[in-house]
């Protein structure tokens, strides 16, 4: 089973290298950050987040909120429900962004999702996937684990561009959720220490596509690898 799994902070590419990579080896791809964003934005839904961002409930409250979520991801369109909803947009707003890194790191959300990401992979028979332990955690046996990133004001300036915000407001979240996504006690930010590390900083994302994609075809035997 061919499985690549990026890793990598905010603003490094890593949603799109991932689905270009996808498109390359003819791999199904998971963005596991849109399963936590969904589960935050049903937390505040519930009031089990509250409107500055912090969770009001206990770790296993969330975990079973996230248990019962009825959570669909489709690949090809990018699409996202949770219970019949389309949430596509709004897991990408502001107020789901502020509380995501805080929910993330409830270790009995992750218990929850971990398995489910595991079993999406594995019923595909392989794929990309994308997120901040994967190569670490959930798949630390991946055919090709990569680590992602990129200068801190490029990373800012990539993400304003997407989400139409300031700048400077948007590296001080960057740095806020980096801080809170390597420091959490379960499953932090971390790079694999057999993986293959890309600064993203002054590639175009074909080009870091096809360095990742042409790297998992020779680590899986494929055809048409270049090295």
């Amino acid at each position: 089973m061919l499985v690549v799994a990026l890793d990598g902070p905010a603003g490094t590419g890593k949603s799109s290298v991932a689905r270009a990579v996808a498109e390359r080896l003819g791999l199904g791809y998971l963005d596991t950050g849109a399963m936590y964003r969904a589960v935050t934005w049903a937390a505040r839904r519930d009031g089990l987040v509250d409107a500055a961002g912090t969770v009001v409930v206990t770790g296993a409250e969330l975990g079973r909120l996230a248990e019962r979520l009825d959570l669909v991801l489709d690949a090809d369109s990018g699409r996202v429900t949770v219970d019949g909803s389309d949430v596509t947009a709004a897991i990408r707003g502001p107020e789901v962004t502020a509380a995501v890194s805080a929910v993330s790191a409830v270790p009995e959300v992750r218990a929850v999702l971990r398995p489910r990401q595991r079993a999406l992979v594995e019923n595909d028979g392989g794929g990309v996937v994308e997120g901040r332990d994967m190569g670490t955690v959930v798949f630390p046996d991946a055919t090709l684990k990569v680590y992602l990133t990129a200068r801190p004001e490029v990373r800012a300036a990539r993400r304003a561009a997407e989400t139409g915000e300031d700048v400077a407001a948007v590296a001080a979240d960057i740095a806020r959720r980096d801080r809170a996504d390597s420091s959490r006690a379960d499953s932090p930010l971390s790079q694999a220490s057999d993986a293959l590390v890309v600064d993203t900083s002054d590639l175009s994302m074909e080009q870091v596509a096809e360095r990742v994609a042409s790297e998992a075809r020779a680590r899986a035997g494929m055809p048409g690898c270049a090295l």
